[in-house]
């Protein structure tokens, strides 16, 4: 699984958004120009240290994500995903595969409407209260993969826990 992010402004959010690709095993794609360094001290202490697990690609646009992504998928494009407030599926009514790629805008304006306008079939979003703007990105993210992972039978991830104190 894929997880893209157009020039985040939030170095918190994106810390919180490479916990969980570590935790999901996605790969990070990050669009320039970023709204911090990733060098910056909040971004490291919100993905704590996970940083090793994720593998992390930047690009200087989203053209240039399209044609990588399609390229390594022998000259076909792989299924992209918008997540928006503007969209008219529900996240929940997609059927997943392992390489596709989630998109998420930045914080303060989402993602172009030019951008959504040219993949209106392929923007979704979560549903919510009328009068309620838009969830935290990372949130969004979150749940957003947790159901693609849910779908694909949580590949590579633990589904069950143990106590450490208690032999049950």
């Amino acid at each position: 699984m894929n997880i893209v992010l157009v020039e985040p402004e939030i170095p918190q959010n994106t810390g919180n958004i490479v916990r969980t690709c570590a935790g999901c095993n996605a790969r990070l794609h990050l669009i320039r120009p970023l709204g911090f360094s990733t060098d910056d001290k909040y971004l490291k202490r919100a993905g704590l240290d996970y940083w090793h697990f994720v593998d992390i690609n930047y690009y200087d646009s989203f053209e240039e994500l399209v044609e990588k992504a399609t390229s390594e998928n022998n000259g076909v494009k792989p299924n992209f995903y918008y997540g928006t407030t503007k969209g008219k599926k529900r996240y929940s009514d997609i059927t997943y595969t392992n390489d596709d790629y989630l998109v998420f805008g930045k914080e303060t304006k989402g993602l172009p409407e030019s951008l959504l306008a040219e993949n209106y079939d392929h923007c979704i979003r979560i549903p919510m209260r009328e009068e309620f703007r838009s969830l935290n990105l990372s949130n969004a993210v979150a749940i957003v993969i947790f159901e693609a992972m849910r779908q694909l039978g949580f590949p590579d991830m633990e589904t069950e826990g143990a106590l450490r104190d208690y032999d049950m």
